[in-house]
């Protein structure tokens, strides 16, 4: 990557829009040399779940469950009628019992994929209401090479997740369209106070580190091959749009060899169960 040193800063943007667009190409080379890595180790991850989904449904089970239900009929049976002896007239009632807690959708390595998901979206909402107030002049002068990156990271998060849905499809579950996150409604709140290209990309800059971070985080916390390799591979395109972002904002990317998981999103933080 190219340093910039000493070069005349303007108030909208730190760096030049040729400086930009040779970045943008970048990144672009990099999403699209790895993009298809992604789908196969998604494929593999698919197939994997795929085996631990269905195993609900084997003969196996299916027996067990309706020995169980003979069981219990059983047991209804002879508890029930004239046959059992009679109830203590001053017996105390029996005490409600709350009902069980519905199951989880979203569970193990599914879990992740659905955080993931979520949060790829939460980035594509971010990039493309960047791009509607910047079409309604309300971020100031916006250069063209501006709106190209915009494009271009929003595009590629918009792949991320189509990605991760087709995971969550495969094995039965519903697939996640919007961002149901908990540091959402404070994404839309800054997004919404935003006024210039400065105030975009620091909010974009700090989704771009909290995906780096959770994708770092998933790599440890996915049991999956196929899921830890997709992780891996996501998150150095989500490291290159945060250094994009940093030199932006005339803050030079310091390369970092070991990225924390400190600012990850974690999966009680995905509001849907």
């Amino acid at each position: 990557m190219s340093i910039f040193p000493h070069r005349p800063r303007s108030a909208e943007m730190a760096i030049s829009e040729h400086e930009l667009s040779g970045l943008t190409r970048e990144l672009d080379d990099l999403h699209e040399s790895t993009f298809p890595q992604v789908r196969k180790a998604l494929d593999e991850l698919t197939a994997n779940l795929g085996h631990v989904v269905a195993k609900p449904s084997t003969r196996r089970g299916f027996f067990l469950g309706a020995a169980g239900a003979v069981a219990l009929g059983a047991a209804a049976a002879c508890s029930g009628g004239s046959s059992g002896a009679p109830k203590p007239s001053g017996s105390a009632p029996a005490v409600p019992t709350s009902p069980p807690a519905p199951p989880e959708t979203y569970t193990g390595d599914l879990k992740v994929v659905a955080l993931a998901t979520a949060l790829e979206n939460l980035a594509v909402s971010a990039y493309s209401g960047a791009l509607q107030k910047a079409g309604a002049g309300q971020l100031g002068t916006v250069p063209p090479a501006v709106a190209t990156f915009i494009q271009t990271a929003m595009k590629q998060h918009s792949d991320h997740a189509q990605a991760w849905n087709a995971v969550l499809a495969k094995a039965g579950k519903p697939t996640i369209n919007d961002a149901p996150l908990s540091i959402t409604q404070d994404q839309v709140n800054m997004l919404n106070a935003a006024t210039s290209v400065p105030d975009v990309a620091k909010l974009a800059l700090n989704l771009e580190n909290v995906a780096a971070q959770t994708y770092t985080f998933a790599t440890a916390n996915v049991t999956d091959v196929g899921g830890i390799m997709t992780a891996a591979t996501i998150q150095p395109v989500e490291t290159m749009h945060a250094a994009i972002l940093n030199f932006i904002l005339g803050q030079y990317p310091i390369p970092d060899s070991f990225i924390g998981i400190g600012n990850s999103l974690k999966p009680d933080m995905l509001t849907v169960k």
